[in-house]
């Protein structure tokens, strides 16, 4: 990535921790490709802000429930900004329900947007990083349900966990290419999908989190960012977890714990 202006594309970079990464990626330097699935006005903000920062910024629809053909988006972004160095799968859907009434269509619309459509995505990606040469990144968004299960998301983690082995594989097979290929696993982030979009994380209390608190999509962002950088040009099939020290609590410990009295022996 030697040359002038690299290209990252950002998947479902309408809100939350995909705008706060495309922000990022462009003060980095970057042009930035963004989709959006529902939220087009998020997605115009997200353009306005990459370009404040004197970079270009393309926007498509990507619906990942629609596969095969919605993941040509990133094809198609990388057209029309000439090239693609970094792609970021950020896109994602969960669900809070029990195992037992969860319908086959909601299984599959969870699987498709978090597994089968990076997957996708990743192969446009990467024929088109190999085609032009030079190498290229790719970053992952995961969870830290790629590492420990929760109640009422079997599907969810099922794809994440999937995700995160599709990692090492894509590590593995690209590394020839130059390619590198990672994941990042955010534990609480204050994001729209958790119902706590533009709050200001310091003011909430999580006793179960040894931090504290949530985590800012910026946090996430700045670890995304320094993966898809040349910083990080030795780093390949890696899980990096974002989450306040969240999995060494256990995730449904960490959301559920109303006191501190663990901190004490």
């Amino acid at each position: 990535m030697d040359h002038a202006s690299p290209v990252a594309v950002v998947t479902g970079a309408d809100s939350g921790i995909g705008r706060a990464t495309a922000v990022r990626l462009a003060r980095e330097g970057m042009d930035v490709g963004i989709t959006w699935h529902t939220d087009e006005e998020g997605a115009r903000h997200t353009a306005e802000e990459v370009r404040s920062h004197g970079r270009r910024a393309a926007v498509a629809r990507m619906d990942l429930t629609d596969l095969p053909g919605a993941a040509r988006a990133v094809d198609d972004l990388a057209r029309e900004l000439g090239r693609i160095d970094v792609l970021v799968n950020n896109a994602g859907t969960g669900t809070a329900t029990p195992f037992l009434d969860i319908p086959y269509e909601t299984v599959r619309d969870v699987l498709d947007v978090d597994l089968a459509g990076p997957f996708l995505c990743s192969q446009y990606a990467a024929r088109r990083m190999i085609d032009q040469g030079g190498g290229g990144r790719i970053v992952n968004v995961t969870s830290v349900h790629e590492h420990q299960p929760r109640v009422g998301a079997a599907p969810y983690c099922a794809a994440k966990g999937g995700l995160g082995l599709l990692t090492q594989v894509l590590a593995l097979e690209l590394a020839e290419h130059g390619i590198t290929v990672n994941a990042v696993a955010p534990g609480e982030i204050a994001t729209p999908m958790t119902g706590q979009e533009d709050q200001d994380v310091r003011e909430e209390r999580r006793p179960g989190i040894p931090l504290g608190r949530p985590g800012d999509a910026r946090e996430v962002a700045a670890v995304i960012a320094f993966l898809a950088g040349a910083d990080a040009s030795y780093v390949t099939g890696a899980s990096w977890s974002v989450d306040g020290g969240m999995l060494r609590m256990g995730p449904q410990a960490g959301s559920h714990l109303e006191k501190d009295d663990w901190r004490r022996p």
